[in-house]
């Protein structure tokens, strides 16, 4: 695979994950009214798709595919309309933070033990989405502070610290155990992205041609 299919290998699954993520998070969620506001919070899995595509193509990609999808999902969503701006911040921010830890900090697309690969993916995971547990609700609170007023920032602040627990737990699970199901194959297939220096890159393109 030279260096051009490579780009376009990679913006293919970029748009994949976008892709992703908007059905997971627009068709798959549990909407959860709050009483006394016309704002809504939700369980869903869109910030494992986040987290997915960061483990299989860094962070800035992972990041940008999620953040585009869930962001969509928002604007095309009266309920969600306002919150797209934080939607988009906070889902690149997922995927920044776990492909750091992830590809920076654990070399995992170069990991040949599928132990290690487990163990680094769902710490990846972990951070990215713990990043999102604590911040998801304070950015919240701040921007509907400033756009909606306090009464409904304060009612809010807390369904959203709870939805945003669960999707952080259900998150880790799902995407650690979708990463680690399809790393073997994708390696076996000369399918997975190698993250890092450009010396890793042409690694990666030598056993692709292979």
């Amino acid at each position: 695979m030279n260096l051009k299919n490579a780009t376009v290998y990679k913006v293919t699954l970029t748009g994949l994950i976008a892709a992703l993520s908007y059905v997971v998070f627009t068709f798959l969620q549990i909407k959860i009214m709050i009483p006394g506001t016309p704002d809504a919070t939700s369980i869903h899995l869109g910030n494992a798709v986040c987290v997915l595509g960061a483990l299989l193509l860094g962070g800035s990609l992972g990041g940008i595919g999620g953040a585009i999808g869930m962001t969509i999902g928002d604007l095309l969503d009266p309920i969600y309309i306002l919150s797209a701006p934080k939607t988009f911040i906070l889902k690149l921010c997922i995927g920044l933070v776990t492909g750091l830890v992830a590809h920076k900090i654990g070399h995992l697309s170069t990991c040949k033990d599928s132990k290690t690969a487990l163990k680094c993916s769902l710490f990846a995971a972990i951070c990215g989405l713990g990043f999102n547990m604590v911040f998801d609700p304070v950015f919240s609170y701040c921007y509907k502070l400033i756009i909606l007023g306090k009464p409904i920032a304060e009612l809010t602040l807390l369904p959203n610290l709870a939805t945003t627990t669960v999707n952080a737990i259900a998150s880790v699970i799902v995407s650690t155990a979708v990463y680690n199901a399809l790393r073997p194959a994708l390696k076996k297939a000369g399918l997975l992205p190698v993250i890092g220096t450009p010396v890793d890159t042409n690694k990666f393109h030598k056993k692709s041609a292979a």
